[in-house]
């Protein structure tokens, strides 16, 4: 015996996203341009959205773009979003581009994600943080930028403030999960929660009056090295998986960092392993 589960109303799905960024009727329907009354009856399932309508509160309750093509079908409409593979012809600018950042970025590490931290690019000065990675954990498809990071069979041994950094990936992904409603990338955050990890520096970077950022600190045979993190969107994109694209950029914090990788990217002979 099969189950379905039903089409949630359109109504109910407005509601929920009305209520999750702590919007009331009043500010909603100013904002849209519709009466009190109308938006009142569309949540109620007593009157239809128009097509215009939609996308309109759609934007003023920032709705991820995945999202609205749910509330769209959900009201009777096409969607109106494309969902292209960035392997697709129609992606070729954007791939080059994400493609041009990565090299330019060289010799740092740095990486491209979808939503929930899959890496689908990167370039060569990655293989300075996944060289402590053990093969299987490399082995597995797809791979996860967060997931290589804090499993114990990842990079998370060799950092040195494992408590803080963890601390503070956990927190953002959180924020980022609660901001898109995303049930995907709240499983990956309570996945990543169960993993073991060191929490006695987990709040320094709070009681720290000095402290800027969180680094990233690694210790690489006999070497600590240590990174700021800077993480670069699409700001205009209009295709859902480049909505979802990011580009984390590791840069070095120290001349020890900074040495350490032009060391590197001159001696690397292509042996070490790749993603």
């Amino acid at each position: 015996m099969t189950t379905t589960t039903a089409p949630v109303p359109f109504g109910a799905l407005l509601r929920q996203w009305r209520s999750h960024r702590r919007v009331s009727q009043l500010e909603l329907s100013s904002k849209a341009e519709v009466s009190t009354r109308h938006l009142s009856f569309v949540e109620t399932g007593r009157s239809q959205p128009s097509r215009e309508m939609v996308l309109r509160m759609c934007v003023h309750l920032d709705v991820p773009l995945r999202e609205r093509n749910r509330l769209l079908l959900a009201a009777g409409f096409a969607p109106v979003y494309p969902e292209n593979d960035l392997a697709s012809p129609q992606m070729e600018p954007a791939r080059i581009a994400v493609r041009e950042v990565l090299e330019a970025h060289l010799p740092y590490p740095a990486v491209a994600v979808d939503r929930t931290w899959n890496i689908v690019d990167a370039n060569a000065a990655v293989v300075v943080l996944t060289q402590v990675v053990s093969p299987a954990l490399l082995a597995q498809q797809p791979l996860n930028a967060l997931r290589l990071t804090l499993h114990p069979d990842g990079v998370a041994p060799h950092i040195t403030n494992l408590g803080q950094w963890r601390a503070a990936v956990l927190a953002a992904l959180l924020r980022s999960a609660h901001a898109r409603a995303d049930t995907e990338m709240l499983a990956l955050h309570d996945e990543l929660l169960a993993y073991p990890g060191d929490e006695s520096d987990s709040d320094q970077a709070v009681t720290d009056p000095g402290a800027i950022y969180v680094p990233l600190k690694l210790r690489v045979g006999d070497t600590d090295l240590s990174f700021l993190a800077i993480i670069a969107t699409f700001g205009t994109a209009l295709d859902i998986t480049l909505s979802e694209l990011a580009i984390e950029s590791f840069f070095p914090a120290d001349t020890v960092t900074s040495d350490y990788l032009r060391r590197f990217d001159q001696q690397d002979d292509g042996t070490q392993p790749a993603l």
